[in-house]
């Protein structure tokens, strides 16, 4: 078999987002006015608007989508039941064009299935991965590896991961950890970070891997860069997004959004997954950065993370028409 371009590695699921109605549901914000908890009445029946099932869904299954749409020839490595959803989430790779020569299916198993509780343009999303017996398959040499979120029981798979990377050098590794990844800390994945080449996170979850409460940008991404990655990027809301090469440190704004978001599920996933996919296509660093944020732009005026995952072509156009200011500058 060829070796492919991109292979992205994490848990596969089902997303059913029930939309709440605003009759029933309410906001608690912070003092800057970002929104901290939704409230629901205990004991009351909750009334919804609607439900929408997305099927193949996760930070592994968006990013393949992601770089089979920008024109590179993508596969998933995940693992899930013989159930009904997974009979759904294979057809809809196979819709989508992604390699699922290596998606194992778990006889007796159930694949995952997560709710999402959307009200207005955010959600909380109710989580469970089903545990199956990881296992790295023989995937060849791809390009670029990309791996993200996956289950508790999985320590010994970062493992296998680290150690394939270590002894294929030529394989690139871009790291978005999860929820689980971020809590386990860097010391149990000091391997995972020592051969990593493209690391991604947000703010917050750079405070957390350091174990600080440093609030300067700039330290926390140099902070992560010293933890091995060769390229580390934090996203940070409104400011967005910091990288650093170890020499040099790059400021990307976000690209402004035509209307105001529909659902803000998957934007860091499109950016995470655009950005590798245009190093995996020869970009240089400034150029991805700048395609990244166009697509969780697109990403987050549709339901879901897929839908509003751009071609190349499309992507493109957005850059060409882009605000002048809008463009990655060099800082101290």
């Amino acid at each position: 078999m060829k070796d492919l371009d991109f292979i992205a590695i994490g848990d596969i699921t089902t997303d059913a987002f029930i939309k709440l109605s605003g009759d029933d549901a309410n906001v608690k914000s912070n003092e800057d006015g970002s929104k901290e908890q939704i409230c629901l009445n205990f004991g009351d029946k909750i009334e919804y608007d609607s439900v929408t099932e997305v099927n193949a869904v996760g930070n592994g299954p968006n990013a393949a989508v992601s770089a089979h749409r920008l024109g590179l020839n993508s596969a998933l490595v995940t693992d899930l039941g013989d159930d009904h959803n997974g009979k759904n989430m294979i057809e809809a790779l196979e819709k989508e064009g992604v390699n699922k020569d290596f998606v194992k299916i778990h006889k007796g198993k159930e694949s995952n299935y997560h709710y999402v509780l959307w009200y207005e343009e955010e959600r909380t999303i109710l989580v469970k991965h089903h545990e199956y017996e990881y296992e790295l398959p023989d995937m060849g040499k791809p390009k670029w590896l990309y791996f993200s979120s996956v289950g508790e029981n999985s320590i010994d798979y970062h493992h296998a991961i680290a150690s394939f990377v270590k002894d294929n050098p030529e394989v690139s590794l871009a790291f978005q950890p999860g929820t689980f990844q971020i809590r386990l800390g860097y010391e149990k994945l000091k391997d995972m970070y020592a051969v990593c080449g493209l690391f991604f996170c947000n703010k917050q979850e750079a405070q957390k891997i350091l174990g600080t409460d440093e609030k300067d940008i700039k330290k926390l991404v140099e902070g992560i860069n010293k933890l091995g990655p060769k390229i580390a990027i934090v996203t940070d809301g409104p400011a967005g997004a910091f990288a650093y090469d170890g020499t040099d440190m790059w400021q990307m704004p976000m690209y402004p959004d035509p209307k105001p978001p529909t659902d803000r599920t998957g934007a860091g996933d499109s950016f995470s997954s655009t950005v590798t996919g245009a190093l995996a296509l020869g970009k240089t660093l400034p150029e991805a950065l700048s395609m990244g944020p166009i697509n969780s732009m697109s990403v987050v005026q549709h339901v879901g993370a897929q839908k509003g995952l751009l071609s190349m072509k499309e992507l493109e156009k957005f850059l060409a028409n882009a605000p002048a200011d809008y463009k990655p500058t060099k800082i101290n």
